[in-house]
C-alpha cells in the first residue's frame, strides 16, 4: 500500500453516555437520510399515489445501492473461519478495512443480518490479544506496518460504543487506547527537517510520508470526536507537516504561491492525484476547511481526475470521493460523478473490484471493494469521521 511502490480517564457513567450518544447519532443519521429521501421524492411527486403510478416504485434501489449491495455480499463471502475478511495479506488491517466499508453504508455489529454478524466476527478477530503487542502496535503482527496500525486504529474509533455488547465495547476502548498512544508517541520521535509531525512505515522512522500519515490523521481526529485525549498540539503538529507536503512554496503570510496546487508524497515532490486527495481529506479533517491548500488541491483535483488505469487509483479515489464531498457544491458533484462512472463500470460480476495498476491488484479483492464501496459511500454519508 505504498503509494511510491505501493490521560484518557473516565467514569464507567461518563463512558456509557458518551458511548450512547455516539450509537444515538449513528441511528439518527441513518434516519436522517431516509427522511430526507422520502422528502425529497413528496416534493418531486415521485410518491406513487401522488404520481398515480402503481406499477412504479420510486424507492426502487439505484445502480450504486444495487453495486454497494453486491460488494457487501462479496465481502461476506470472503470471511474466513477465524472472521477475518481478507484475500491476501495483512488480515487485521484488511478485515478492518472491511468493517469501515460496511458501515460506511449503514451496517452495524450489532445487525441481525447476515452482513451484521460478519461484522461482529471480524470485529472480534480485531479484537484478540495477539493482534496488537505490548507497545500497542498493531502493524507488526500482520506485517501492515504503520499503514494497517492507521487503519485499525480508525476503525476502533468508529466502531467505539457500536459493539454488540458492553464486554465488546469495553474491549474496544482497551485496544483503541494503547493505539492512540501509540500514534502520538510516533509522531514525537526526532525527525528530519520539514518531516516533523507526520509519520512513516515504523513508529520510530525519522522521516515522514504523506501516505502513512493521513490515516494517523484520520485516527487522531476520530479519536478526539470520540472524546478520547488528543493533544492540540499533535494535530497542530500534523498541519505543518501537511503543509510542507504542498507542492507549491508557501509565501510568509501562509498562502500559495500558486493558487492550484496539489500535495507530494515527501515535502520538496511533485504533486500526485492520490497524495493530492490524501492532503485534501487530512487537512478538511483537521478542521481546516477553508485553508487556500485546500482550495488550491480541490481545483487542482477538477483538472486531475482519477483514472482507472493510473497507479493506486483506488486508493486515490476514496480520498478523491470523501475530500471533495468535503469541499462541496460543484466540487462535490462533479466528484461523486466521476466516481460512480469509474467504479460502476470496472465492478466485477462477483461484487468486487479489483485494481487494474500492479500496486493495488497484488492487494486482492477485499482490498479493492473495500475501497470502492468507501468512495461510494459518499451517497450514504454515515461514518461520523467524514462529516463536517
Amino acid at each position: 500500500m505504498n503509494p511510491q511502490t505501493i490521560p484518557f480517564q473516565q467514569t464507567s457513567g461518563t463512558m456509557a453516555n458518551d458511548l450512547n450518544k455516539r450509537c444515538n447519532q449513528f441511528v439518527y443519521n441513518r434516519i436522517v437520510v431516509t427522511l430526507i429521501s422520502i422528502t425529497i421524492g413528496l416534493t418531486l411527486g415521485l410518491h406513487p399515489v401522488l404520481a398515480q403510478q402503481p406499477s412504479e416504485n420510486p424507492y426502487q434501489k439505484d445502480r450504486v445501492d444495487q453495486a454497494v449491495d453486491k460488494a457487501i455480499a462479496y465481502l461476506v463471502s470472503q470471511q474466513r473461519e477465524n472472521g477475518a475478511i481478507t484475500s491476501r495479506s495483512a488480515d487485521t488491517a484488511m478485515s478492518s478495512l472491511a468493517i469501515m466499508a460496511m458501515a460506511s453504508v449503514g451496517h452495524q455489529p450489532s445487525d441481525d443480518t447476515p452482513t451484521g454478524r460478519a461484522m461482529n466476527r471480524a470485529l472480534n478477530f480485531v479484537l484478540q490479544a495477539d493482534r496488537q503487542d505490548d507497545q500497542g502496535y498493531y502493524g507488526r503482527g500482520d506485517g501492515s506496518r504503520m499503514y494497517g496500525h492507521g487503519i485499525i486504529t480508525l476503525m476502533l474509533t468508529e466502531m467505539l460504543g457500536m459493539g454488540v455488547s458492553d464486554q465488546q465495547d469495553a474491549a474496544i476502548h482497551d485496544r483503541l487506547q494503547r493505539a492512540i498512544d501509540l500514534i502520538l508517541a510516533a509522531q514525537q520521535v526526532p525527525k528530519r527537517s520539514g518531516h516533523q509531525g507526520g509519520w512513516r512505515y515504523e513508529p520510530n522512522a525519522n522521516d515522514a510520508d504523506l501516505s502513512v500519515s493521513v490515516w494517523q490523521v484520520m485516527a487522531l481526529r476520530s479519536a478526539k470526536n470520540d472524546g478520547l485525549q488528543v493533544p492540540v498540539k499533535a494535530i497542530d503538529d500534523a498541519i505543518e507537516y501537511l503543509r510542507n507536503s504542498y507542492s507549491s512554496p508557501l509565501e510568509p503570510d501562509g498562502q500559495p504561491r500558486d493558487p492550484v496546487a496539489g500535495f507530494s508524497y515527501t515535502p520538496g515532490g511533485g504533486p500526485s492525484f492520490a497524495m493530492t486527495a490524501a492532503g485534501l481529506l487530512a487537512m478538511q479533517v483537521c478542521g481546516q476547511y477553508e485553508s487556500p491548500l485546500v482550495t488550491g488541491a480541490a481545483d487542482w483535483l477538477l483538472e486531475h481526475p482519477p483514472k482507472w488505469d493510473q497507479r493506486f487509483c483506488l486508493y486515490g479515489t476514496y480520498y478523491f470521493a470523501q475530500g471533495m464531498h468535503g469541499r462541496g457544491e460543484e466540487h462535490a458533484k462533479t466528484a461523486r460523478q466521476q466516481v460512480e462512472e469509474m467504479l460502476l463500470s470496472h465492478q466485477q460480476a462477483d461484487g468486487s473490484w479489483v485494481a487494474e495498476n500492479g500496486e493495488e491488484r497484488s492487494r486482492g479483492g477485499v482490498y479493492g471493494t473495500s475501497m470502492a464501496v468507501l468512495s461510494l459511500s459518499v451517497k450514504y454519508h454515515y461514518l461520523p469521521i467524514y462529516q463536517r
